[in-house]
């Protein structure tokens, strides 16, 4: 094998000369495995345009990614990526869906239009992934706190613990939100 090649050993991708490009990389894990990928994200979310969107977006990660040559496992590098973003894909769409649902209650004069609609959804998403991360009980306290105006004393009884807990949880999940918008 030339010095210049790159080659394949167990799924390793290795760089063999200066020349060599991260793009030509990408090109080379795109052409050797796009078709595994497709079929994998197709299984997994049962909708082609979903999954040919979610492939587009894991191979745009790889091309942010510096350096390629720390790969060993090629399939399981993209499937990591891969069910990063279809885990998120998946809870936009629940969150989408439960919004959209609650909406549609509403009488026509009062419903928002398309674009409120698709602000609020992406304003969730967003809320959705700030929260992501903090223990069940203080998601749930702030949650019923901003979103269904419980009081201090129905989510402690809902959590079982106290109202003091209640607020510490409220103040941990306000302060996370505010850390994570800066």
């Amino acid at each position: 094998m030339s010095n210049t090649a790159i080659y394949q050993d167990l799924g390793a991708y290795t760089v063999n000369t200066p020349h060599q490009t991260r793009d030509s990389l990408v090109t080379d894990l795109y052409q050797k495995h796009n078709s595994w990928l497709m079929g994998w994200l197709s299984r997994k979310l049962g909708c082609s345009f979903d999954a040919a969107d979610l492939m587009q977006d894991t191979f745009s990660r790889i091309l942010q990614k510096d350096d390629l040559t720390d790969i060993k496992e090629p399939r399981a590098y993209l499937t990591t990526i891969a069910h990063g973003l279809m885990v998120n894909h998946v809870r936009r769409r629940d969150i989408e869906a439960a919004y959209l649902e609650e909406i549609s209650n509403l009488p026509q004069a009062e419903a928002p239009s398309p674009e409120t609609i698709a602000i609020m959804i992406e304003t969730l998403t967003k809320i959705d992934q700030m929260l992501d991360g903090l223990p069940s009980k203080t998601r749930n306290a702030f949650l019923w706190f901003q979103l269904e105006g419980l009081s201090h004393a129905q989510i402690a009884e809902r959590l079982s613990v106290s109202v003091s807990s209640v607020r510490q949880y409220i103040a941990k999940a306000l302060l996370h939100c505010i850390t994570m918008t800066s």
